[in-house]
């Protein structure tokens, strides 16, 4: 039997950060197909920060331990699962779980990350690494030279986007506070506060309209994103982040931007509208892992190589996840805050 302990966060219900629980138990055991990995590096996102609010759409019943995505070392290997993988470190994206020392996912569902990349850094780049290069390049398949529209560009999903779309030698334009104008600068972006009247700037810098706007805010400004759009543009909503205080159902805010798409879709003006969803698909299991693989691969090899970085904002340790979900809405840090065993 194994000496470690399992360390989890809990969200019991709709709670303040000071009222996730921390639990320990056994560490649990793989089934056949499956590992446990034990965590070395997971993260708070707008998920998890949807999901203690009861915003997030498709959540779990409370109580459950949260957090989407984590990186570590497989620990113990299933029958049928390859003995040779305990010791490699591997990523998995989950949706809910990702915050514990220890986790059971299939084997298969586990991407390998590449020697030279930590797992901080990889863990940065999970969700919001495969949510941000599935969004240009199999959503709105921009091309290189072309101009596009990030809100939050100095968000989770938002840092890595603009970064893969310079990569991929295109115009990008961001919003943000103030504050981190500078920063969207250095990385050749065109920064535009995000208080101000943003269709007016963004013509004035694109007067015949963008190529792709990536929008996670949603509500009334969803109108504004698809008016910016040049023809034969693309708009991708893939989040409600104006209704993430509401009342009322959760699923109202999604169930509208979906709707919204549908009609701005039936329309023949040549511009087009997508809701993205990252585990759109999931039931085709073969097909959505190997996307996943793929797709992550490429953004840890870009990172491997220095094309792209991971910035992080912080690093606390699982008895501290109150704490790290306050700073992360806090709205004044730039990178991810991470959460360590």
């Amino acid at each position: 039997m194994s000496a470690e302990q399992l360390t989890q966060v809990v969200l019991p219900g709709k709670v303040e950060p000071e009222g996730l629980l921390i639990r320990h138990g056994a560490v649990p055991v793989p089934g056949p197909g499956q590992v446990v990995i034990r965590m070395e590096a997971t993260g708070v996102s707008f998920a998890e920060q949807q999901m203690r609010r009861g915003r997030y759409f498709d959540q779990p019943p409370f109580p459950f331990s949260p957090g989407y995505d984590l990186v570590g070392t497989v620990h113990a290997t299933g029958a049928g699962v390859d003995p040779g993988l305990a010791g490699t470190r591997v990523a998995a994206l989950v949706k809910v779980g990702g915050w514990a020392s220890h986790l059971v996912v299939d084997a298969a569902d586990a991407v390998p990350v590449p020697d030279g990349v930590g797992a901080a850094e990889a863990e940065t780049l999970v969700v919001s690494g495969i949510t941000a290069w599935q969004m240009l390049h199999r959503t709105a398949r921009v091309q290189a030279g072309r101009t596009v529209l990030v809100h939050g560009a100095n968000g989770g999903v938002g840092s890595v986007l603009v970064q893969l779309a310079r990569l991929a030698d295109m115009r990008v334009i961001g919003t943000a506070s103030p504050r981190h104008h500078a920063a969207l600068e250095e990385r050749s972006v065109i920064p535009v506060d995000y208080r101000s009247d943003v269709p007016a700037r963004v013509r004035e810098i694109a007067p015949g309209g963008v190529d792709a706007v990536f929008d996670h805010v949603g509500g009334r400004g969803i109108v504004d994103s698809w008016r910016l759009l040049a023809p034969g543009g693309t708009l991708v909503s893939y989040g409600s982040a104006a209704t993430r205080d509401a009342e009322g159902s959760r699923m109202w805010p999604v169930l509208k931007l979906i709707g919204r798409v549908a009609l701005w879709n039936a329309l023949p003006n040549g511009r087009h509208a997508r809701f993205y969803n990252v585990w759109a698909g999931a039931r085709k299991k073969d097909r959505f892992r190997a996307r996943l693989h793929a797709d992550l691969t490429e953004v840890f090899d870009a990172l491997r190589r220095g094309d792209i970085d991971a910035p992080i904002a912080a690093r606390l340790p699982l008895a501290r996840a109150a704490e790290a979900m306050r700073l992360a809405e806090s709205g004044t840090v730039a990178g991810k805050v991470i959460l360590t065993p």
